[in-house]
């Protein structure tokens, strides 16, 4: 018989009702493209190139965390301290580029208002921004026990708990890049 932590199946569980809230926003988005041909939209407006860049960092800050995950279960609490240092320094340079696009955004004139692509690319990005965040929270919270010597063994569900939603919080990001900022330059 399958067993699973209750803290990780609770975990799960939440997980899969943010796809629903995620698929969503996302079929928002998809179901009002059609109306962003005229006036600012994301072939006019976002720039691939450098959200990939910062795409770049975010995927990498999943390798960090699975890897400061594999340190605390092998009891390597340096490399446990280093890895989760690592994947708070990717994840936020993904949040600064994420908050440098909309100031860039903003200053063209590309508001939360001011159009409907406005309107669903702030939504969708944005709180997918706020999950990073959460999750940037989360790993700050292991990082002070890891450097206090708390984090052990003993408390790994704790990192892959954490682990989980930071992965799911990369594979929408994977999916929000493709679908706004790859899809309409093709």
């Amino acid at each position: 018989m399958l067993t699973m932590n209750r803290t990780k199946l609770s975990m799960a569980l939440f997980l899969a009702s943010e796809v629903g809230f995620f698929g969503v926003l996302i079929l928002a988005y998809l179901y009002y493209y059609p109306s962003y041909a005229e006036g600012p939209n994301a072939a006019n407006s976002l720039n691939p190139l450098l959200t990939g860049i910062f795409t770049v960092a975010l995927l990498a800050s999943s390798f960090t965390l699975y890897r400061a995950q594999k340190s605390n279960e092998h009891g390597d609490r340096g490399g446990a301290r280093r890895w989760l240092t690592a994947t708070v320094v990717l994840g936020t340079i993904f949040l600064a580029g994420q908050a440098w696009e909309y100031i860039q955004l903003i200053g063209e004139g590309v508001t939360i208002s001011g159009s409907l692509f406005g309107t669903t690319f702030y939504t969708l990005t944005g709180f997918h921004g706020l999950h990073v965040l959460g999750g940037l929270i989360a790993i700050f919270i292991l990082l002070g026990l890891a450097l206090s010597g708390h984090l052990t063994r003993a408390r790994s569900v704790a990192v892959e708990t954490v682990e989980l939603y930071w992965h799911f919080v990369d594979v929408v990001w994977v999916v929000i890049f493709a679908l706004v900022y790859v899809w309409p330059n093709l």
